[in-house]
């Protein structure tokens, strides 16, 4: 475990960000992105979470919808590494779970893409 006040992890998760290609990204619309200490039920198993309707999944959406958030929790990132490398590594891996969810791709199809 490693320690990292709550001003660095979101830069981190903002270097992470900008890291990602751009057309996963581009595609992302009405969608935010929020750190978080930890889960509401105060666990350190889940990393990060999407909220929010996948693309696949909308029917309607426009105008004066709230937006989807993609959650990322520092708590239990830092519980789970014991480096700053691992600690990127481990962020930019939630970003890209969540950012698939985002695009309708559930955990069975992650794993098989190697992606969870």
């Amino acid at each position: 475990m490693i320690d990292l006040d709550a001003a660095a992890f979101e830069a981190l998760v903002i270097e992470e960000l900008d890291l990602l290609p751009d057309d996963m990204i581009d595609g992302l619309d009405n969608v935010v992105f929020v750190v978080e200490d930890r889960p509401e039920d105060g666990s350190l198993d889940l990393l990060g979470l999407y909220d929010g309707l996948a693309l696949t999944e909308r029917d309607r959406y426009g105008m004066g919808d709230l937006p989807d958030r993609i959650i990322v929790y520092r708590e239990p990132h830092l519980h789970v590494v014991e480096s700053l490398d691992d600690l990127r590594d481990e962020i930019h891996t939630t970003l890209v779970h969540e950012i698939a969810h985002f695009y309708g791709i559930d955990d069975e199809r992650l794993h098989e893409l190697g992606w969870a």
